[in-house]
């Protein structure tokens, strides 16, 4: 009888794969249903789904600190789920109601939650790169060895503000992590069309930051890159720079046919949809049993169920409320 080959060896340990496998597929569901409640006019306004980028939001949570403040851009819906803010209320607060996450006034783009160190879901192309430079400031004059996780997509990759940042961070050795979330297309443009320099982590070099390219479609070589960045940084060693290469498999947002891009490639990135390759890794590997999948699909699906209820149960906000938790001048003439 010949010799049974050996189960090729994993980097990490099972509960860490199982953690990814969980909120890859939270993501993915939350997502799909989003679209869902979107078709059914349930939710409005503008709205961009976080699929096909979920192993990003994977590494993220296991190679970094929970107390590590996050902010990015209007693609968030992921990120948030990440950072752990309640299912319930992210899904209330796509519905606009007053149970949202900032009790229905942010919608799709904006949510926030301070006790969980995240800043949003930001609806300004690029605006999120200065505010997440300056959270980093804050984190560095405090002292202390948390940094500031600051995403955004290729196409704020352009804006001013970025190369401003980036010299600012790089000056005064901020704990930044830069993030970009390379999708190749801004709105629905290519990153070929609009830039000289295609492979944006090289804009890091011009101010001495470290910076690399990583395969964002599969969780393992996220978290390897986030890890070895975040120990750059925390060692006081100022900012880094990430260019996550990722895929999105729907539209700019809801509205968006996406027509701008072939078939051939779409096909080509969704034999890679990282969701589908851990399933089937944990599987093949001997990882995890297809109990304990089902088990995490099951619990999963609950959970979507449940924020749906609570989302059409709660009720909109009190127009008495427009102005509440926002600044304004007393004597605005509005007001009287």
């Amino acid at each position: 009888m010949g010799k049974v080959a050996e189960k090729p060896k994993t980097k990490f340990t099972k509960e860490t794969y199982l953690k990814w496998y969980d909120i890859m597929l939270l993501i993915r569901r939350f997502e799909e249903r989003t679209l869902m409640a979107y078709g059914q006019n349930k939710i409005r306004g503008f709205c961009h789904v976080y699929i096909g980028q979920e192993a990003i939001a994977a590494g993220l949570l296991t190679a970094l600190k929970p107390e590590d403040a996050v902010i990015t851009a209007y693609r968030q819906h992921g990120v948030a789920l990440m950072k752990g803010l309640d299912p319930k209320a992210c899904m209330a607060e796509l519905y606009g109601k007053e149970t949202g996450v900032v009790k229905g006034k942010g919608g799709s783009m904006h949510f926030f939650s301070k006790a969980h160190k995240y800043f949003g879901g930001n609806g300004i192309v690029g605006a999120q790169i200065p505010i997440g430079t300056g959270i980093a400031f804050a984190e560095k004059y405090r002292g202390t060895d948390l940094l500031c996780v600051t995403m955004f997509g290729d196409g704020a990759a352009r804006q001013g503000a970025l190369f401003e940042s980036f010299n600012l961070a790089a000056t005064w050795q901020l704990p930044v992590l830069y993030i970009c979330e390379n999708n190749h297309y801004a709105m629905g443009t290519s990153v070929k069309r609009t830039s000289n320099v295609t492979e944006i982590h090289r804009i890091g070099l011009a101010f001495d930051i470290p910076a690399e390219p990583v395969d964002a479609m599969d969780p393992e070589q996220v978290h390897l890159a986030l890890e070895k960045a975040a120990k750059h940084i925390r060692a006081g060693k100022g900012p880094y720079f990430l260019e996550l290469m990722t895929y999105r498999y729907k539209g700019h947002s809801v509205s968006d046919p996406a027509k701008y891009r072939s078939k051939e490639e779409l096909h080509e990135y969704q034999e890679r949809d990282p969701v589908k390759m851990l399933e089937k890794k944990i599987l093949e590997e001997g990882i995890g049993t297809e109990s304990e999948i089902q088990e995490i699909k099951d619990r999963v699906k609950a959970i979507i169920e449940e924020s749906v209820a609570f989302a059409e149960a709660s009720e909109f906000p009190d127009p008495s409320e427009l102005f509440t938790d926002n600044y304004m001048q007393k004597d605005f003439p509005f007001t009287e």
